[in-house]
């Protein structure tokens, strides 16, 4: 009884809000370093003088890769195993990973830690937002997820200026090892506010053996695009990356479509709009992590920026995204996804072919970079959000967490593709060459947007039949098929005439005399069944 009081006496004093705070806190690192190491890429390849940039770039890939194949994997590991047991595991690993990087002797060694800090955000994201709506009751449950999602946005904002403010305090380093004393304190607010939970139901372990095959035919692919022009397309190296990538895709689909528990829900990708609006997430996302490189290599090798005034050269598009993104929600739903989503990407679009037509040689903040930056950042805040919202409400209630999770997956690929493709463009050009492979690299970023708005204008995002509110078993079910969803759809019913049910004769009950025909009421006395009664709600 004591085990039971406390358990209940710890749900009381771990308020909503509280949970909210923590499992933010824990998810706040991931999201900064996958934006706030872009910053660091130049003051990494002076540290390490014999790398490439095509090598350096992987600091970046491991990151991307490995967060994005696992990523699915590590909430069904949440669901199985506990929630804030994998939630605390994974701020230890990310924590661990985050001084490894910065003690980091080789770039070898350095993008080995970025493989396992990779891993511990793959935890700790999902596990982080299903302790989030495990806390919350339904009705406050979209509220709870979109506050989380907001600090997240900000998080991937704020992380260049971060790191310029870092790295100009100290170097590169100091970029992962401020994230040591930040895992630390919320590993013991984890210990001591978050209670454990699972998913209900049957669970199964996830398919790791898939996210592992997903990570490497992405590798071999980003490999053979890194290395492309430094290797010659024809060569032997290349060929069998390429090859090898196909291969393992084939194998990985076949082995999702058979699967319990896969990495990537095969079926979802039946609904058109979910397909579509993940498709679409895909080359965007390439296209915007290709800019923010872009740019910041540009700013430092271009401008001769220091890193401290690259990285707040690169904050007005976060902020006017921020501003944009809440205006943009209310009119999607008068006007619609598409309406929404193909202007910003046309904008965004818009924006790069600026960049491309207008920036030089010359330094020109206020009169070129910043009016670019703002129509960026109005492209992004409308695009981006509607984007990630029809590729979540396009499917049933109940597969929420498959559809939130899946698009993360999506935006993680791509952004791997778009960096190797950037690079890819870059090349190692001379200084009078510079400027024009910047331009080629705008160019192909405006060119994903272009794509994805002409795509756009087929999407058609319309609520599905069997969309429900999340429920509390629901919101917090493993992110899997169900029973139903494992064995074909469900049987129809009997219509209302088939049954004969407009001739059965419907007798007035009272709640209690309606629980009382439920087996695990039969005992109570009518006391107890009328109190249970008054805190029941209507159904």
């Amino acid at each position: 009884m004591s085990v039971a009081g406390a358990g209940v006496s710890a749900r009381r004093i771990s308020s909503p809000r509280t949970v909210l705070a923590v499992a933010v806190l824990g998810t706040f690192m991931a999201f900064v370093d996958a934006t706030i190491v872009n910053i660091a890429v130049p003051n990494i390849a002076h540290d390490f003088s014999a790398s490439r940039l095509t090598s350096v770039s992987w600091v970046l890939n491991a990151y991307n890769i490995v967060f994005a194949a696992f990523l699915v994997g590590g909430g069904q590991l949440a669901d199985l195993l506990g929630r804030r047991r994998v939630f605390s595991f994974a701020l230890v690993a990310f924590t661990l990973a985050s001084a490894l990087c910065a003690l980091a002797p080789s770039l070898n060694l350095l993008v080995a830690a970025r493989v396992i800090q990779a891993a511990g955000a793959a935890m700790l994201v999902p596990s982080s937002l299903a302790i989030v709506l495990e806390a919350h009751q339904a009705r406050e449950r979209m509220h709870a997820v979109a506050l989380w999602s907001a600090v997240a946005a900000l998080a991937a904002g704020i992380g260049p200026p971060l790191g310029g403010l870092l790295i100009t305090a100290s170097d590169w380093r100091l970029v992962f090892l401020v994230n040591v004393p930040v895992g630390i304190v919320a590993f013991v607010l984890a210990q001591r506010i978050l209670v454990e939970s699972r998913a209900p139901g049957r669970r199964r372990m996830p398919d790791l053996i898939g996210g592992a095959v997903l990570a490497l035919a992405i590798a071999s692919l980003v490999l053979a695009v890194v290395k492309g022009q430094e290797w010659g397309w024809g060569d032997v190296r290349i060929v069998a990356a390429f090859a090898v990538a196909l291969l393992l895709g084939v194998y990985f689909t076949l082995r999702a479509a058979r699967h319990r528990a896969p990495v990537v829900d095969l079926s979802l990708l039946r609904i058109r709009a979910f397909a579509l609006s993940n498709g679409v997430t895909v080359v965007m996302a390439g296209g915007f992590y290709a800019y923010t490189l872009c740019n910041v290599l540009f700013l430092t090798e271009v401008w001769r920026y220091s890193i401290l005034a690259a990285g707040l050269a690169l904050t007005p598009g976060p902020i006017m995204a921020m501003a944009v993104a809440g205006p943009a929600s209310r009119l999607v739903g008068r006007i619609g996804h598409r309406a929404v989503v193909v202007p910003g990407a046309l904008i965004w679009s818009g924006g790069m072919l600026y960049f491309a037509e207008t920036l030089g040689v010359r330094a020109n903040f206020l009169g070129a970079w910043l009016p670019g930056m703002v129509i960026l950042g109005i492209g992004a805040g409308l695009s981006f959000p509607t984007l990630s919202g029809a590729a979540v409400g396009s499917v049933p209630g109940p597969r929420f967490a498959v559809a939130t999770s899946l698009n993360s997956v999506a935006r993680q690929l791509g952004a791997a593709i778009g960096v190797a493709i950037l690079i890819a463009i870059l090349g190692n050009p001379g200084p009078s060459d510079a400027l024009h492979a910047f331009q080629h690299g705008w160019l192909f970023a405006g060119a994903c947007f272009l794509a994805g708005s002409i795509a756009c204008l087929g999407l058609v995002v319309s609520t599905p039949v069997d969309a429900q509110p999340l429920g509390e078993a629901e919101a917090s079910r493993s992110p899997g098929p169900t029973a139903l969803e494992a064995h074909g759809s469900a049987p129809k019913l009997a219509s209302l005439e088939e049954s004969g049910g407009e001739h059965a004769l419907v007798e007035t009950q009272s709640v209690a005399e309606f629980l009382r025909q439920a087996h695990v009421f039969a005992g109570p006395p009518v006391e107890m069944l009328e109190r249970i009664a008054e805190l029941a709600d209507d159904v």
